[in-house]
């Protein structure tokens, strides 16, 4: 059981009405849900002029990497392994399947538009576009154009939608939204591309192992039940607003995981109380480490950004808003950002394929 105490300086409500001159920072456990406290500092809690070792605020550029490369691991625990991914278009007779044993799917679609075949009928994707294939589930992407997505794999469960509580069933994303494979005329749009699936390539403990069959793999004729893969749009999602005070990320979450959670950030109003914190507050997730991919838009936190970056946070440290943020947000009225943040309960280990692709001066940002 915990104890709500005050002393010296300090507010009624989180992230409004700070003293002018001071900064507030939050510290909370349990991703916004545990406890939880609000300091009023003299100066922001980024103020750093030097970091000597690995924990620091890091930024990469995704872009960068070789797009030959099919698949990239980029960051890792026992829980979550993100990568990144470039599918191209494949040629008639060249498609494959594939089946992740490993654990549920999760793909942002950041670029391009295609099919998705599987054993449960077909899906289409855009850019926007979240995928979500169960655990073991076969499925071939088909692109029309080169397309790249954000990979999740959820390792130590399977994914759930958030507990929606007192906002109701419809918030967030209506049920209706989420698009269900089609098995009628799955084979017909197979047959029109040229493709027959004779292989399902299974990834099984980060090992792949092939399977050759004699036959098209996607014979499915029916099924029923409610497990299955599923697409969701970010346009078909309706972000969590307060008029009044800034909400926590945790607001935007759009898929759970065990021991991670992953949040989309959309296009939305901007506070408009007078005393209202208008940018992210500077905090300390301290149980969880964050990372933060750009999608699209105008990324109003900070600025020298542009889609296709991604950031890591890891727990230890305080971090929020760049202080050009704060000096300018107070002309805006709306967001115009489209991105996809995903916070671990354990730390996260990184690949060394990122060290070519990282901004190495992304710690000093804060002092601009």
């Amino acid at each position: 059981m915990s104890h709500h105490y005050t002393q010296g300086i300090n507010t009624k409500q989180a992230h409004k009405a700070i003293p002018e001159g001071y900064y507030e920072e939050e510290q909370g456990l349990l991703g916004f849900f545990g406890p939880v406290s609000h300091l009023i500092r003299k100066q922001p809690s980024t103020r750093w002029t030097k970091i000597e070792g690995p924990l620091k605020p890091r930024m990469y550029d995704l872009l960068e990497l070789n797009k030959t490369e099919s698949y990239r691991r980029l960051f890792y625990n026992d829980q979550v392994r993100i990568g990144w991914q470039w599918s191209e278009k494949k040629e008639p007779g060249k498609l494959f399947a594939e089946r992740n044993s490993d654990g549920d799917l999760l793909l942002f679609c950041h670029q391009g538009t295609g099919d998705i075949f599987t054993e449960y009928g077909h899906l289409s994707y855009s850019k926007g576009h979240y995928i979500v294939i169960p655990k073991c589930v076969t499925y071939a992407i088909s692109p029309t154009e080169k397309s790249n997505f954000l990979v999740i794999e959820n390792l130590g469960g399977h994914y759930e939608e958030p507990v929606r509580g007192l906002v109701g069933r419809h918030a967030i994303y209506d049920e209706n939204a989420l698009v269900k494979p089609e098995l009628e005329g799955q084979e017909a749009q197979l047959k029109k591309l040229g493709h027959e699936i004779k292989e399902i390539h299974v990834k099984h403990n980060s090992e792949l192992t092939k399977f050759s069959y004699s036959e098209e793999v996607f014979d499915v004729v029916g099924w029923k039940g409610d497990l299955y893969p599923f697409t969701l749009h970010v346009d078909d999602m309706m972000p969590l607003m307060s008029h009044r005070a800034h909400l926590p990320p945790s607001a935007h979450t759009t898929w759970v995981g065990r021991d991670f959670v992953v949040c989309t950030f959309l296009p939305r109003p901007l506070e408009s109380d007078k005393d209202a914190l208008k940018v992210p507050f500077y905090h300390q997730n301290i149980d969880y480490d964050e990372i933060l991919f750009y999608h699209d838009g105008d990324f109003f936190s900070r600025d020298n950004l542009h889609p296709g970056m991604l950031s890591f946070h890891p727990a230890g440290f305080p971090h929020g808003p760049h202080p050009k943020a704060v000096k300018t947000i107070e002309d805006k009225t709306h967001t115009n950002e489209y991105a996809v943040m995903i916070d671990t309960r354990w730390p996260l280990k990184r690949d060394e394929v990122l060290t070519s692709v990282e901004l190495n001066e992304y710690w000093k940002s804060w002092q601009s």
